[in-house]
């Protein structure tokens, strides 16, 4: 499988707070990678940072092998790096289709909103202002934005948050489709139940720090990633 994205040594801190402390990994073209952790352990700082939201202060980004370290958040997206936002984005002035056609302009790629729009399932509420969505239906919207970019890196910040258990499914079978096709995903996720199905490896950050990367089937056999979600005095127990 070719490798799409190598994290190296990324370190960040906001002024005295050390938030990620030398993060390392890779994942690879139509692979899942699930990233979990502890509030406040640097999940979404990471993302952020792999979209260029935010900078590191330490550590290199290699996306398709060309060093991204540097480059601003628009260079990284037409590049073809999208992703979701885990407090949504939409523009509450503009109706769902208005809202891809702003994100095809700035693309720049040829993506048919109407088909991404079926997609998502949203395609009867492309006339809708998007404030007037549900927050289901939102996170529905910021996977349809990411899509315009026809991205072969996606990064899903908590996607799943505020959906019903219907919803989650169909999100589910996209995410499952576009796996299918090559695309290279990281997902941020707190509703366990709907990541490890999808996964195909597990992150665990704690404090900052890989603390697990592996078989998603051994992440609750690690008594440190037990520790990190459950405490000292549950560490021992078998799962």
């Amino acid at each position: 499988m070719e490798k799409v994205l190598e994290v190296v040594e990324i370190k960040k801190a906001f002024g005295g707070n050390r938030v990620l402390e030398g993060v390392s990994f890779s994942a690879e073209a139509g692979k899942i990678v699930g990233i979990i952790g502890p509030n406040g352990s640097g999940k979404t700082t990471l993302i952020n940072i792999l979209s260029g939201v935010l900078k590191q202060d330490h550590g290199k980004i290699l996306f398709m092998g060309m060093d991204i370290s540097h480059e601003k958040a628009y260079v990284r997206a037409r590049l073809g790096i999208g992703r979701t936002f885990q407090i949504t984005r939409a523009f509450p002035s503009l109706t769902v289709w208005e809202n891809l056609q702003l994100a095809q302009m700035h693309s720049g790629k040829e993506v048919s909103i109407e088909s991404v729009l079926k997609r998502v399932g949203l395609y009867e509420f492309r006339d809708r202002y998007s404030d007037k969505l549900s927050l289901a239906q939102r996170k529905r919207l910021e996977l349809a934005r990411a899509l315009m970019l026809k991205p072969k890196l996606l990064l899903l910040d908590e996607v799943f948050a505020g959906m019903n258990p219907a919803s989650i499914r169909e999100v589910s079978d996209v995410i499952r489709d576009l796996k299918e096709e090559g695309i290279c995903i990281i997902m941020v996720e707190h509703v366990l139940s709907a990541l490890m199905p999808l996964a195909d490896e597990i992150i665990v950050l704690a404090d900052g720090r890989v603390i697990y990367w592996g078989d998603k089937y051994g992440t609750f056999k690690e008594e440190k990633v037990r520790r990190a979600y459950l405490g000292e005095k549950y560490s021992s127990f078998g799962v």
